[in-house]
């Protein structure tokens, strides 16, 4: 197992934060192309590069002029008045699973996507990707409207728009080793020799923080956290202009989360990408999000920076969900029980299990 530094999102440092030895870095991924065609450069002359924060050489070093997402630029990816039902029978209306959802991702910037199970986020993860009908609205990529768009254009869109999945256990062919498994998108969208591949894929497992003899090894010889380094190496390999991250780091361990946290905002930083990231948790999406769409039911309940969202909330569903986020003092807890949260009871939401009383009893039932 790669040894990996774990520095922690704000909030999760102190010290009851797990202490995770520092990563040696790897060589610098020369040649690389971004997602905005500007190669990543070779290492200096002295061989070191750069480390970042994640224990992984920085990519790209200091971003050019041309490289910076503008507050004026076009928007890379548009949902307008987003409809997608699910017919529940002959004589049941259809489930709205999004319900005139409208957001906006610009080119290299991050926008989280919030709200708790059933919300529709993963919905509109799909609908973006073309997975599930689209019954109204406009999904515009690139200029090209994806929601009407015929397949065969659609595949040919589908090298700029790419995936990771949440679970890096089943997200892998079990069967092909990591190597075949980066290889599958250069086969798809680009016709190059086997000697370029195996650089490429090297190139691109150093620049996830991994040994390029990873390639000869299958996924069961990795880690969670590992495998979703590769699972993101796949996503990366043929440079898109966007990436939908669907609960990428939820099913990973806290000191985990944080690295994977950490490798993502450095890839982005090198290579221009932008991300969709789907997560039910307002502190790792405000970590690496700059917006935020806060969604329930379907519907957009609040959207904006991430900074103003998650420190002054607007609209009583994003109080409650930053109020259900469990404080690492026990004291602060019971203080503030979230049973009595006027934002919860505003919202709607249930009112939580009372916890066991910890007052000990005599056995056999005696008081």
């Amino acid at each position: 197992m790669t040894a990996e530094r774990a520095d922690l999102p704000p909030g999760t440092t102190g010290p009851g934060a797990p202490a995770v030895p520092g990563a040696a870095a790897f060589p610098a991924a020369a040649g690389l192309p971004s997602a905005s065609g500007v190669p990543v450069p070779a290492p200096s002359a002295s061989g070191v590069p750069a480390a970042s924060a994640s224990g992984v050489p920085a990519a790209s070093g200091v971003l050019s002029a041309s490289r910076i997402p503008s507050a004026a630029a076009e928007p890379l990816l548009e949902v307008s008045d987003l409809t997608v039902e699910f017919h529940q029978g002959r004589r049941r209306p259809p489930l709205k699973a999004l319900d005139r959802v409208s957001l906006c991702v610009s080119p290299g910037e991050t926008l989280g996507l919030v709200g708790e199970s059933g919300s529709g986020k993963t919905t509109l993860a799909l609908a973006v990707l073309g997975l599930v009908p689209v019954a109204s609205g406009q999904i515009r990529f690139a200029g090209h409207d994806l929601a009407r768009i015929p397949r065969r254009a659609r595949r040919s869109l589908s090298r700029d728009l790419q995936v990771v999945f949440q679970d890096p256990y089943s997200s892998l062919n079990p069967a092909r080793t990591v190597g075949k498994a980066l290889s599958e998108p250069l086969e798809v969208h680009e016709r190059v020799g086997r000697a370029e591949q195996r650089r490429r894929i090297a190139t691109m497992l150093e620049l996830v923080g991994l040994p390029p003899d990873a390639a000869d090894r299958y996924p069961a010889e990795f880690s969670g956290g590992q495998r979703q380094r590769i699972a993101i190496a796949r996503a990366l390999m043929v440079s898109p202009k966007l990436v939908i991250c669907d609960e990428a780091v939820s099913a990973l361990d806290l000191s985990i989360q944080a690295q994977i946290l950490n490798l993502l905002a450095d890839l982005q930083r090198g290579l221009s990408v932008a991300y969709l990231f789907v997560s039910h948790d307002l502190a790792v999406v405000r970590y690496l999000a700059s917006q935020v769409v806060v969604l329930r039911r379907g519907q957009v309940m609040e959207s904006g920076p991430a900074r103003t969202v998650c420190e002054q909330p607007s609209h009583p569903y994003t109080r409650a969900l930053l109020a259900a986020v469990p404080s690492p003092d026990p004291r602060t807890s019971r203080a503030a029980p979230m049973c009595a949260s006027p934002a919860r009871q505003a919202a709607g939401l249930p009112r939580p299990r009372p916890e066991p009383d910890p007052t000990p009893h005599p056995p056999g039932g005696m008081q």
